[in-house]
């Protein structure tokens, strides 16, 4: 499971997208960023969900042999529900599944808790808030997608500041201490911009694998976020 937000909403958290490695070389890769990295971020995609393909249980399971890093593996799939088993034994230390994709979500977290690994719910940037409200109490992670998912290196979508800024209050208000994860787009302005909105996991992929030196380039944005959470510390 991945720590509670208790033991880590007083930092941001830095989360490398693999789906921005060089797939050949993923075991290289993560060596790479892994003294700059929190948890590492795991896109698993299966052509109908979204229009792309990347990998299943299998990989996730070598990934896990070679690193103690915790994997957060976000299902952009139709019937979760069918996975969250096979990548739980895979090795994954979180798994968050897409509140479009499921009528059962209730069921499915408390599968996920009972599986031990942490439950999150991800919300795409045109489903309002509102359709995750009843199972904010049982989950201890929201995924808030700033671009549409299926595709690495697309253009931030700006408006998901305001929807995470607004899901924060909502859980200070219900009481309820939840990772705010944010994913695409995200370089070193948009970190800042969504810690001060009150995110406090980066997922950021193009980011970091593509820059000459990824694991400078995942140093940057961990100091950007810092320097905007210290400059706003009322805000998460």
């Amino acid at each position: 499971m991945l720590p509670d937000f208790q033991e880590t909403g007083d930092r941001p958290l830095i989360c490398p997208s693999l789906l921005s490695c060089d797939f050949a070389r993923i075991a290289d890769e993560i060596v790479v960023i892994k003294d700059e990295a929190d948890i590492l971020h795991c896109d698993i995609m299966d052509g109908h969900f979204v229009p792309n393909l990347t990998f299943g249980p299998p990989v996730l399971a070598r990934i896990r042999e070679v690193t103690d890093l915790p994997l957060d593996v976000h299902l952009m799939v139709s019937h979760p529900e069918d996975w969250v088993q096979p990548f739980a034994k895979a090795g994954a230390d979180s798994l968050v599944f897409h509140i479009e994709s499921t009528a059962h979500g209730h069921r499915l977290a408390t599968q996920i808790r009972e599986l031990r690994c942490t439950p999150g719910v991800a919300i795409n940037p045109a489903t309002p808030l509102e359709a995750i409200v009843e199972i904010l109490p049982f989950v201890d992670m929201v995924l808030v997608m700033s671009v549409n998912p299926g595709f690495g290196g697309q253009r931030f979508i700006e408006e998901m500041l305001d929807k995470v800024k607004r899901l924060r209050q909502l859980s200070i208000e219900k009481g309820l201490p939840l990772h705010i994860q944010v994913d695409g787009g995200i370089n070193e302005r948009t970190a800042a911009e969504m810690v001060v909105a009150g995110a406090n996991m980066l997922v950021a992929g193009n980011a970091i694998f593509a820059a000459d030196d990824p694991a400078q380039a995942a140093a940057g944005l961990s100091a950007s976020a810092r320097a905007a959470y210290k400059a706003n510390l009322d805000l998460i």
